[in-house]
């Protein structure tokens, strides 16, 4: 016994794989490019200390006069704003800048003193008040500690850095001053400054690439058999049988796809039950019907004229039985013959001019309008008899309405053989079961020419059996259409 695998468990056991994955690759981009602290806060400090460093250094070099044209050229590179402060707030270079008062507040003084006090920034104190580091505070190599924040009003995002003012102007004598090093962006990304989102989308991109490589195989493994039985399945709805789907799954797909497997062979088996029973009760019945109507023959010559009358009635009733019984074994022979048709090339003008006038469809004014040459693929016995079904169904039903038209043309991969009234035509609701064995519309049942409901699904039976399709619609503003699709076979 082979052991089976459920669907359900394949796809929690994937769906755990994948988050393993998801969890790996989000563990391996943490401690290479994320810290742990203060994530957003960190980063962007990290980035503009690096940058302040060099404009700080370039201010060494320059006298006061040119610190303003030297943020300037940063401002432009970077599209945001930068301001040089004193230890007063004092504008000294770039932009005017106002810092906040929620941002004073998180502020250390500007001095340069280790414990605060007028001199130098306060301790900074982590959890539960022991010294540590402030979130958004970054000291790199002992140099001034960038701190960024952000704020609602106005809604912005601030990086302040620690700056020496002492320039060459000063001598470089005495104690230098000391500010603040302003940095200012409406969003996050501050130009690239703060926070570099390409690397972040990069990554998003592989992760949804990788999940996408990952489930593409099991995926990939379950839509083909799902594809498969559909496609079966509506061949089954059709009423084709032949059908057969890949069971070799050890997984609810392939149960699925035997008992598929076994409906078809099943369905397949009690229609033609069906139709061989029916085939044979037809002509059992054929003989009795026989002897019937031969006896009513003999009883009309020894009868009194006032009874033939119900003699006449008896006799309808008798030739409408034999009707039936032929139609019976009509649709029976077209469908135990559709395994084995015998298909050969068939001239189709010929074979419509014969049933219409077997018909009596040249006595009603039937039209056709069909190419000279066109040959199908088809038994000629199964499609005379699938034509004429169609052509008595409009005579029948329509017959009185207008002129019937027999249409034929090649469309695509296929010869279109259209029978055309100009009808009633029949409830849309009615038109998905047309060509069902014993169905009639409504429509018919109320007219004393309904039949027995077997002729469009004769039709059926023989189009299909010499392997073409029917369809029956209704025509626009009235009428009704019945195409046969046929193969067709190059002159």
């Amino acid at each position: 016994m082979s052991w089976r695998f459920p669907l359900y468990a394949r796809f929690l056991l994937w769906f755990a794989l994948n988050l393993l994955l998801l969890a790996a690759i989000i563990g391996v981009l943490l401690r290479t490019e994320f810290r742990v602290e203060s994530i957003l806060s960190s980063l962007a400090a990290d980035r503009v200390q690096p940058v302040a460093d060099v404009i700080l250094a370039e201010l060494k070099t320059r006298p006061r006069s040119e610190w303003t044209a030297v943020l300037g050229r940063f401002e432009e590179a970077y599209g945001i704003r930068f301001s040089l402060l004193d230890d007063r707030n004092q504008l000294v270079a770039g932009v005017p800048l106002t810092l906040p008062e929620s941002v004073l507040r998180r502020l250390p003084g500007p001095g340069p003193g280790p414990r605060g006090g007028p001199e130098g920034p306060p301790p900074e104190f982590g959890p539960g008040g022991e010294p540590g580091r402030r979130p958004g505070v970054r000291r790199l190599g002992g140099g001034p500690p960038a701190a960024f924040f952000r704020t609602q009003n106005p809604l912005g995002y601030w990086a302040v850095v620690r700056a020496p003012l002492d320039s060459p102007e000063r001598g470089g004598h005495g104690r230098p001053g000391f500010g603040r090093l302003v940095v200012f962006s409406e969003s996050l990304g501050g130009g690239g400054l703060f926070i570099d989102f390409t690397p972040w989308w990069w990554a998003g991109g592989a992760v949804v690439l990788v999940s996408a490589l990952w489930w593409l195989p099991f995926v990939g493994s379950i839509t083909p058999p799902v594809r498969q039985m559909t496609v079966a399945t509506e061949r089954i709805a059709e009423g084709r049988f032949d059908v057969h789907v890949d069971d070799r799954r050890t997984d609810e797909l392939g149960r699925l796809g035997g008992a598929v497997n076994r409906m078809a062979q099943r369905l397949s088996n009690l229609v033609t039950g069906q139709k061989r029973f029916l085939g044979d009760a037809a002509h059992e019945l054929c003989s009795p019907l026989a002897r019937m109507e031969m006896g009513l023959g003999i009883l009309e010559n020894r009868v009194p004229r006032t009874e033939r009358e119900r003699l006449d009635d008896v006799r309808e009733e008798v030739r409408h039985m034999s009707k039936l019984v032929n139609e019976l074994l009509q649709f029976s022979k077209a469908g135990l013959r559709r395994d084995e048709p015998k298909l050969e090339a068939v001239d189709l003008v010929p074979v419509v001019r014969e049933v219409v006038m077997r018909e009596g469809g040249d006595h009603l004014g039937v039209k056709l309008q069909l190419p000279t040459t066109l040959k199908v693929q088809a038994d000629r016995e199964l499609l005379e008899r699938a034509i004429g079904n169609g052509v008595r169904n409009a005579i029948r039903y329509a017959g009185s309405s207008g002129p019937i038209t027999l249409a034929a043309q090649t469309e695509g991969n296929h010869v279109l053989l259209t029978i055309l009234d100009e009808g009633p035509g029949v409830p849309e609701k009615d038109l998905p079961r047309l060509g069902e064995p014993f169905f009639r519309p409504d429509i018919a049942r109320s007219q004393e020419t309904g039949g027995s409901g077997l002729g469009l699904s004769i039709v059926r039976c023989c189009i299909e059996a010499c392997g073409g399709s029917v369809v029956f619609d209704n025509r626009k503003p009235r009428g009704f259409a019945v195409r046969l699709a046929l193969r067709p076979i190059d002159s």
